[in-house]
C-alpha cells in the first residue's frame, strides 16, 4: 500500500508540473508575438517608402502598381498614393485610427472602406500596410518547432480575438534567433487556407526591422500572387497635413 501511495503521489506531481510547463511555454510564445510587433513599429518617427507591386493573375495577366506610402504608427495612420498605372494615378487611401477612406480624384469623393478588403484587386489586404498587431489581435491555439529552409523556427497557430483582422485564423513561422516572420498561412472561419505569405527579405530601418520583399499567394485561385518590393525608404519627419483628407484632395489637383 505504501508503494502504491508513492506511485500515486508521483503521478499527481507530474500532472501538476505539465500544465505549469505548458503555461511557461505559452508565455514564451506570447512574448515572441510582442517582440514581432514591437520591432516592426516606428515609434516616435515616421516612415515612407515607394512600393512596387507586381500582380500576377492567370486570367488578367500581369499588372504593375506603384504606390507611395506614408506611415505614422503613433495614432495608427497611413496614407497611400497610387502612382501607376496612369489610369489609377491619384487614387489614395487614408487611415485614421479605425477609419479607412478611399479617395477617387475623378469623382472627388471619399468612400469608407475596410482594412480587411483587398488592395486594388491584388493579393494584398489594406491591413498589410499598417503596423503588426499579432499580440493584440490573436491568441495562441498551439505551437511547435520546424525548420524552414536553413532557419530554425517556431510555428504558432493563432486565433483572432476580434473581427478587425482580415483572417480569423493564422499559422506563422518565426525565426528562433531574430523573431522574424518568414511565412504565414491565413485561414477562413471554416479553417480553409485562403492566403499564404512569404517574407524572404528584411531590412533594419532606424530602430525597426521590416520586410522589404513580400510575396502574397492566393490559395483559392491557382497561379494568382502579388509580389511587393519596397524602395526609397525613409524615416524623415512627415508634415502633419499629409495625413488628412485635404491633402489627398489637394495633391491630386
Amino acid at each position: 500500500m505504501k508503494r502504491e501511495a508513492l506511485v500515486i503521489t508521483a503521478v499527481l506531481l507530474l500532472l501538476a508540473v505539465v500544465p505549469a510547463v505548458q503555461a511557461e511555454d505559452l508565455s514564451k510564445m506570447r512574448a515572441i508575438l510582442e517582440k514581432i510587433d514591437a520591432q516592426s513599429r516606428f515609434d516616435g518617427v515616421d516612415f515612407s517608402a515607394l512600393l512596387t507591386m507586381i500582380v500576377e493573375d492567370p486570367e488578367e495577366g500581369i499588372e504593375k502598381l506603384v504606390v507611395r506610402q506614408f506611415r505614422r504608427d503613433d495614432g495608427e495612420r497611413y496614407l497611400l498614393l497610387i502612382q501607376e498605372p496612369v489610369t489609377q494615378r491619384g487614387q489614395g487611401y487614408l487611415l485614421e485610427g479605425d477609419n479607412l477612406w478611399f479617395y477617387d480624384p475623378s469623382s472627388r469623393q471619399f468612400a469608407h472602406t475596410s482594412l480587411k478588403e483587398t488592395f486594388q484587386d491584388s493579393d494584398v489586404r489594406n491591413a498589410d500596410f499598417g503596423s503588426s498587431s499579432y499580440a493584440s489581435s490573436y491568441e495562441i491555439e498551439g505551437y511547435g518547432e520546424d525548420v524552414l529552409g536553413s532557419f530554425e523556427t517556431y510555428i504558432m497557430d493563432l486565433k483572432a480575438v476580434d473581427d478587425t483582422v482580415p483572417f480569423p485564423y493564422a499559422r506563422i513561422w518565426v525565426t528562433k534567433d531574430t523573431n522574424l516572420v518568414l511565412k504565414a498561412e491565413e485561414y477562413s472561419l471554416t479553417r480553409r487556407l485562403m492566403r499564404s505569405a512569404l517574407f524572404p527579405k528584411y531590412a533594419k530601418v532606424g530602430e525597426a526591422i521590416i520586410p522589404v520583399q513580400m510575396i502574397f499567394v492566393d490559395e483559392l485561385v491557382e497561379g494568382k500572387k502579388t509580389q511587393v518590393t519596397l524602395s526609397e525608404i525613409s524615416t524623415a519627419k512627415i508634415p502633419d497635413h499629409v495625413f488628412t483628407k485635404a491633402y489627398l484632395e489637394r495633391v491630386n489637383r
